[in-house]
């Protein structure tokens, strides 16, 4: 288990709940990097590697998908998967009201609210993946299943 210098809401709850991870630090000069640079920057494979992407309904509910960061997300799929007429990503600017979280360092772990959150299927061929720690320059390493106990999610076929 990494115990960095770096704690944030989403390492503390990981560790709360007695969570093996590691955690990666990566230089984001410009204060946020996409996602497959994030997964060069810490050395780490692509299909490992996951972003976290925060979603509105027609209903106005927020839903969470976390998807491989080389993938993109499929809205129809997601919207099916939620049982909503039409979802939208919410713009990058509403991203810290609703999340507590800033853009690239969006962390499925600790939001604000507890989000109806779905995983993308793939990794279900993944014994750990590693998404945002909750900052910027700052990726952790879950254990799948643990993960998704803890956000509650499901996992999902949400990619092209």
């Amino acid at each position: 288990m990494s115990r960095g210098k770096q704690k944030t809401n989403a390492v503390r709850i990981i560790e709360a709940k007695k969570i093996p991870y590691e955690v990666y630090e990566y230089d984001a000069p410009d204060g946020f990097l996409d996602g497959v640079s994030v997964a060069r920057a810490t050395g780490m494979p692509l299909e490992k590697v996951f972003k976290t992407l925060v979603l509105q309904g027609s209903s106005r509910e927020y839903y969470v998908c976390v998807i491989p960061v080389a993938k993109e997300l499929d809205l129809k799929k997601a919207a099916r998967h939620f049982k909503e007429k039409k979802i939208e990503m919410i713009p990058a600017r509403d991203i810290t009201r609703v999340t507590g979280y800033i853009k690239g360092g969006c962390s499925p772990v600790g939001m604000k609210k507890l989000f109806k959150t779905a995983v993308d299927q793939s990794a279900a061929h993944q014994e750990k993946i590693i998404v945002s720690a909750g900052k910027v320059g700052l990726q952790m390493e879950v254990p799948l299943e643990p993960l998704l106990k803890t956000v509650a999610a499901e996992l999902a076929d949400l990619t092209d």
